[in-house]
């Protein structure tokens, strides 16, 4: 606010032609970027700009355009269960970079019950964002009705069974395989895991994967069940588990918050890691680091995923040809001294 309460008048282009010594024309011109526009012109122009402050009035564009400049992150999470997870972050993190150098806008939105997934919906039909991003939807989950009814473009970071959107996920079967085989080859005979978040493709590939691994020796009572990746879910499972089967040398939990929650109530029950019970998680997050020993899991690049999905997003906005079939990104193991 300028002094007597005033609000300070916006540049318009005829500020920035009449500085320039230019018609307006020449301005607009210069502004949607076509050539027909001198050197000397271009330089009386910026300049022009500079001194005047003006700046687009993109608001006016888009509606021309119809195009808002904006991007929807929905995350299909309860709200607890961001301080915990840092792949939310990172996700949210990569895909703001991508939209950013886009001159593209993040919006958040998150879901948590049935009256979030009204409002979301009604905030896609009301044409709001150009297109969304969805992290952790389920199968037939409500938001990817609503964004098929309204036909927003929209990409899903994992790959919910019966999906026909472009998505980006990783390998959660294959790396849960590789990281048990190898768990397995460090001797352990008695291998049990921590589930969760069946009812997402993350989860339920991730208990597939050590299904696979084991084989004939696998035993569905060495499995705990948990709701959601979370420290006190962990913890709650590790202790279930040892109670059923005492004889335990070696457990998969299915992400690193679990098992960071594992390995604290192993430490409480006089339980050593590795030396008694080898400990491996999934998603090489900050949880990972925060264990004593460091936990062994899985690398799962979230920065990327969000990055690869911003991406994929921002060609369906254009009109662009995206992958026939989803992109899958690497997940190495990283072995440390947990188990």
């Amino acid at each position: 606010m300028s002094q007597g309460g005033q609000s300070r008048k916006r540049a318009t282009v005829h500020d920035v032609a009449r500085t320039a010594g230019v018609s307006r024309g020449t301005v607009s011109r210069f502004l949607n970027g076509e050539r027909y526009v001198s050197a000397a012109a271009r330089s009386a122009i910026e300049q022009a700009i500079a001194e005047v402050g003006y700046s687009p009035n993109t608001a006016a564009q888009n509606l021309v355009r119809q195009r808002t400049q904006a991007v929807a992150l929905i995350v299909h999470e309860p709200h607890h269960l961001f301080l915990e997870d840092p792949n939310i972050g990172a996700i949210t993190l990569g895909a703001n970079a991508a939209l950013s150098e886009a001159d593209y806008q993040l919006v958040f939105l998150i879901v948590d019950s049935a009256r979030d997934t009204s409002r979301v919906a009604r905030y896609l039909a009301g044409g709001f964002v150009d297109g969304a991003i969805v992290v952790s939807a389920r199968v037939d989950d409500p938001i990817t009705r609503a964004i098929e009814r309204v036909q927003v473009p929209a990409v899903f970071v994992g790959h919910p069974p019966g999906l026909t959107a472009p998505w980006v996920g990783i390998d959660n079967r294959g790396s849960t395989r590789e990281l048990i085989e190898r768990l397995m080859a460090t001797g352990r005979s008695r291998i049990g895991m921590i589930a969760a978040a069946l009812d997402r493709d993350s989860g339920a590939d991730r208990l597939a994967g050590f299904t696979d691994a084991l084989g004939d020796r696998f035993d569905p009572v060495l499995v705990e069940e948990t709701p959601l990746y979370t420290f006190r879910g962990g913890a709650d499972a590790m202790r279930a588990l040892l109670e059923r089967a005492p004889d335990l040398d070696g457990v998969f939990a299915a992400s690193d918050s679990l098992a960071a929650g594992a390995m604290q109530a192993l430490q409480d029950m006089g339980r050593r890691v590795p030396e008694d019970i080898g400990v491996v998680g999934f998603d090489d997050s900050a949880w990972a680091h925060r264990t004593s020993p460091a936990l062994s899991t899985v690398h799962q690049p979230a920065r990327g995923l969000g990055e690869a999905a911003a991406a994929a997003v921002l060609a369906a906005i254009a009109g662009e040809d995206g992958p026939t079939s989803g992109v899958l990104l690497d997940t190495p193991v990283v072995w440390r001294d947990s188990a």
